[in-house]
């Protein structure tokens, strides 16, 4: 069975370096929040890397960020090494995946045993608004739909997938980044420096109605007022975490193996429950 395709990667790419020509450079805050989230959550892991591989949308800009590491695109066919790093992240570009699973076995193939994977995209409930108020300012236009926000992984679908993948003690977790602009016509301006506008395969290619954004923004503006006359915006960043399996890490126990009962470590009385009748 053929993967779906839900992202038109020339007109991603296209995007991509209209954001890196942007005049002032493009928008990097996420790339920067999500660089900075991880940095911490690696000195949690207590552990030295020296083999780094960084899988983005945008490699030259994670080179500045990590210039020791080795940097790929992230296209359907990733060009890492099998078995060559002990690190591996994915960042902010698997939500523009066809196969996601696809990507994050690459990853993994590429670690070597108990290497680290650790993802970042954009998930949730992010341009959650957006979407909402797009959808509505078209429909009262033009009577009709048409894609204009790509679809967002669940927190539990996105974890699903690292243990798919066969990593071994899958995490997900979500930071919210938010963040406040003067207008929606604002934020849309800045996913456009982000490189993150539609790049969906069934998105429709007519010039949208005039009308459509102003209505879109002045709907974002009744749904997302903050104090001062400004609007709120949130990207969820969903945090992948997973490890390549190795001889040392701990394993799950079988069903029925446990030798000390639950209510003796919780210093709890232990009650029968009761039958249909009592």
């Amino acid at each position: 069975m053929s993967t779906p395709t839900l992202t038109d990667r020339h007109a991603l790419a296209l995007h991509r370096n209209r954001a890196r020509r942007r005049q002032g450079g493009m928008a990097d805050f996420l790339h920067r929040a999500v660089f900075t989230e991880v940095q911490q959550r690696l000195i949690e892991v207590n552990r030295t890397f020296t083999d780094i591989a960084v899988v983005s949308g945008f490699p030259e800009l994670w080179a500045q960020f990590l210039p020791e590491a080795r940097h790929v695109a992230d296209a359907a066919f990733l060009d890492l090494e099998e078995g060559a790093h002990d690190l591996v992240l994915h960042a902010l570009a698997l939500h523009w995946a066809d196969d996601p699973v696809g990507q994050l076995v690459q990853c993994r193939r590429a670690l070597r045993p108990d290497g680290l994977f650790l993802g970042a995209a954009l998930g949730g409930e992010t341009l959650a608004p957006l979407r909402r108020v797009l959808a509505q300012a078209e429909a009262e236009i033009s009577g009709g739909l048409s894609p204009r926000v790509a679809p967002m992984g669940e927190i539990r679908d996105l974890g699903g997938l690292v243990q798919r993948a066969g990593f071994a003690l899958p995490v997900a977790d979500a930071a919210p980044v938010a963040a406040s602009y003067a207008t929606a016509l604002h934020l849309m301006t800045d996913l456009r420096a982000m490189g993150e506008t539609n790049a969906l395969a069934t998105r429709h290619r007519k010039i949208p109605p005039r009308a459509l954004f102003p209505r879109a923004a002045a709907l974002y503006a009744e749904s997302c007022a903050l104090a001062g006359g400004r609007v709120s915006a949130s990207f969820d960043v969903i945090y992948l975490t997973g490890w390549a399996p190795g001889p040392g890490q701990p394993k799950a126990l079988r069903p029925g193996s446990a030798t000390e009962r639950l209510a003796d470590a919780l210093g709890a009385e232990e009650r029968p429950l009761p039958g249909p009748k009592d």
